[in-house]
């Protein structure tokens, strides 16, 4: 077993770029346990096995900090997005694209809890700087519901006023499921989670 003080004195050989992704895994695993309000720079630096001003000579502060964490995992999360997305929304109903899609996307978010609590705490008690860059994540989300999803809706009444309507609705649904699944610790599969969406949006979605 190392020593923490052998692991500090390792850390103090690395520079800053080849530290800072190591930072980023302690303040993911710090921010999974304890959320924003316990995540502060002595804990990164405890889970990361280096003094406090190691964290200090990478970020300048804790908004710094999880700003970075936040930028790492939403990239994953857009990246799992944009792979559950139809490729060709007019192949296909509306309802088969949301069990697909929906069925990829959640499964991705019940392998990746981490990434999904950091997106979901940080709303809460964080800087509005921070809540800002989550609030921006989610819009890209809806938009990418309206551009793909729902812009294949047939019957769609005034759909420049109802589309982004209807994109609210289901990233909310989309929303809830992973919270379910990654937060409330759910016994429903992805994939049966899935279907209870696909099934509102084909039964009700298409008759507004």
């Amino acid at each position: 077993m190392v020593e923490p003080s052998e692991k500090r004195r390792r850390a103090a050989h690395l520079g800053p770029e080849r530290r800072r992704p190591m930072l980023l895994d302690a303040a993911l695993e710090v921010f999974s346990a304890n959320g924003f309000a316990g995540t502060t720079m002595q804990s990164v630096a405890d889970a990361a096995g280096v003094t406090k001003p190691v964290v200090y000579d990478s970020f300048a502060n804790r908004d710094e900090l999880l700003l970075a964490l936040l930028a790492r995992e939403e990239q994953h999360l857009v990246l799992s997005i944009m792979a559950a997305l139809p490729a060709d929304p007019t192949v296909g109903t509306p309802e088969e694209h949301v069990l697909d899609g929906l069925t990829a996307f959640l499964t991705t978010a019940a392998a990746n809890p981490q990434s999904w609590r950091i997106v979901f705490g940080a709303q809460y008690g964080a800087a509005p700087v921070v809540a800002d860059r989550v609030r921006a994540a989610r819009a890209f989300l809806v938009e990418g519901l309206r551009l793909t999803l729902l812009k294949s809706l047939p019957g769609v009444t005034a759909p420049d006023a109802n589309l982004p309507v209807l994109a609210e609705l289901l990233a909310s649904m989309t929303e809830a499921c992973a919270r379910m699944l990654v937060v409330d610790g759910t016994e429903r599969t992805p994939a049966e989670l899935a279907k209870v969406v696909s099934q509102v949006v084909g039964g009700g979605f298409g008759n507004v």
